[in-house]
């Protein structure tokens, strides 16, 4: 696998712009703020910390403003600028003041106000000093110089002095650092991760997203035993979760990946149930990204617009995890749970409801694939079965396609999509394409193609949203018809039943539903 900085190595120098230009908003907001200055007589330096600084000096627009104050906390600051506001008449809105929370990587209290719809986040200037079993820092106020080394890269550590309308680069290399596209930490990076192993996954996430190139010490000590350990020991479950998020939602999610593969943290960050059987093979990291490289690329090929931003993010982790689809572990109680389960929920720390869709994607897999070469066919004629692990119900020869392919896409729903793609990287379904993916021979047209007519078919058949289709027939008419006084797995099995009539029928009519279910009820009683 080519590493992804030997990729953007031949990048050219970055364009960065000399001077920070404010936008109309920008300018009114630090002319109130500065006037606060004045209005107090405050000997008040003001500056713009971190992420906005960087991406003004890109050319890129930002609205997340955070001001550092040299000599004062956050929330005397605001409570001056609403105090002068209301001086000039203008109503200040959103005061608060977000509290330390050291559990959530929030080391230090934030005061936050809304100025001209934006908001603002006001804190003092620090420096800190962590223990050597924890990743939350003694705090104390600093100099703009130590609050810039504190930060965990270069390029995040410019600041923009609202006084003076200059950009400040105090650790001397932030700007060279952007021009060359260099990720690279103000300190040693060793010290720097040790110090807080979360900024291992921010260097990288920030290097996927802008194509620059992490730094050779920097990467060294990425991948070293004491870093790895320190990210297992020191950094909460949340915060790997999110980062990863923001890594798989971004612009670069398969650099990103990769990144995380060649400093060998893949295992780190997604890390397995310590029992899983059958045992993980020495290429399955290096599968999970190729399978993500592919769909990343047919997402682009088919047209993102296809897909909503849930659908392609679940894809990305659908593809990144598909070499362990059937992998699974045992629970407390012995019974065997796909460790997808555990890598979202226990690994990640993310919401319950996506091992829960990447899951189903998974379980629909083998069924598109039995479908695909259907769906694609330029032949009219309809099999006599469609093995999709279920009973067609007295359903026509002609309408078999139709009927499997619906009670499939109710089953994954809005993400049908998703899992035709994914499908489509497995197909066909009896040859072992491994050793193509790992060496990047992934048939991207071929596979687009095959999406693209199969996705066609099932459109032709009028089932793209089917999962929002009404019974025409509900339980209590089941009930009724059935002679029964209660509910249960008799009544459930007519439900697929009908269903199945539905799918076969799509022009059907309550009566003629009911007609055909009291035909089928005395055929089968009189068969009993």
């Amino acid at each position: 696998m080519a590493t992804v900085s030997s990729e953007a190595a031949a990048r050219a120098v970055i364009e960065v712009k000399d001077k920070i230009e404010l936008n109309e908003v920008e300018k009114q907001i630090f002319d109130r703020l500065v006037n606060t200055l004045r209005h107090f007589n405050l000997n008040t330096e003001l500056r713009v910390a971190g992420g906005w600084v960087r991406d003004k000096l890109l050319g890129k627009e930002c609205c997340d403003i955070d001001i550092a104050i040299d000599n004062m906390f956050g929330s005397e600051f605001v409570d001056k600028v609403r105090e002068y506001l209301l001086s000039t008449g203008e109503e200040a809105h959103g005061v608060g003041v977000i509290p330390r929370n050291p559990d959530q990587s929030k080391h230090l209290e934030t005061a936050r106000m809304r100025l001209l719809d934006l908001w603002i986040d006001f804190v003092n200037l620090r420096s800190e000093d962590y223990s050597e079993n924890s990743r939350i820092p003694t705090m104390k106020f600093g100099t703009a110089k130590e609050d810039a080394y504190r930060r965990d890269l270069t390029i995040n550590s410019l600041f923009y002095n609202i006084n003076t309308s200059s950009v400040e680069d105090l650790t001397g290399r932030g700007i060279e650092d952007l021009k060359s596209g260099k990720i690279v930490t103000p300190l040693p990076p060793k010290d720097t991760f040790l110090d807080d192993p979360l900024r291992v996954l921010r260097a990288i996430r920030f290097g996927a997203r802008f194509g620059f190139v992490l730094e050779e010490e920097l990467k060294e000590a990425a991948a070293c035993d004491d870093v790895k350990n320190a990210l297992k020991a020191k950094i909460s479950k949340e915060r790997i979760g999110t980062e990863i998020d923001l890594m798989i939602s971004g612009n670069q999610p398969v650099k990103a990946m990769t990144y995380i593969a060649d400093l060998t943290l893949f295992w780190v960050v997604f890390n397995l149930h310590p029992k899983v059987e059958p045992t993980v093979s020495e290429e399955c990291q290096g599968l999970c990204v190729a399978y993500l490289d592919a769909a990343w690329n047919l997402i682009h090929l088919i047209g993102g617009s296809s897909f909503t931003g849930e659908q392609r993010r679940l894809c990305l982790y659908g593809a990144l995890f598909l070499p362990l689809r059937n992998t699974v572990y045992k629970d407390e109680k012995g019974k065997k749970v796909p460790v997808v389960n555990y890598i979202f929920r226990d690994s990640l720390k993310q919401k319950a409801s996506d091992p829960e869709t990447v899951i189903k994607i998974h379980r629909s897999l083998e069924k598109f694939l039995t479908l695909i070469p259907l769906l694609t066919s330029n032949d009219d004629t309809q099999p006599a079965e469609v093995d999709m692990g279920m009973e067609l119900f007295d359903v026509p020869k002609a309408s078999k396609l139709r009927v499997a392919t619906g009670f499939l896409l109710r089953e994954v729903k809005e993400f049908w999509r998703v899992g035709l793609l994914i499908s489509t990287m497995l197909y066909p379904s009896d040859t072992d394409s491994t050793q193509d993916f790992l060496g990047k021979k992934f048939e991207l047209d071929r596979r687009k193609d095959l999406f693209k007519a199969a996705e066609d078919a099932i459109v032709n058949l009028g089932l793209e949203r089917v999962w929002d289709l009404k019974p025409l027939v509900n339980g209590k008419d089941i009930m009724t018809v059935l002679q029964l006084k209660s509910g249960g797995p008799v009544v459930k099995e007519w439900q697929q039943k009908l269903f199945a009539w539905q799918f076969a029928h799509p022009a059907g009519t309550v009566e003629e539903c009911l007609d055909w279910m009291k035909e089928t009820h005395l055929k089968r009683a009189k068969m009993e």
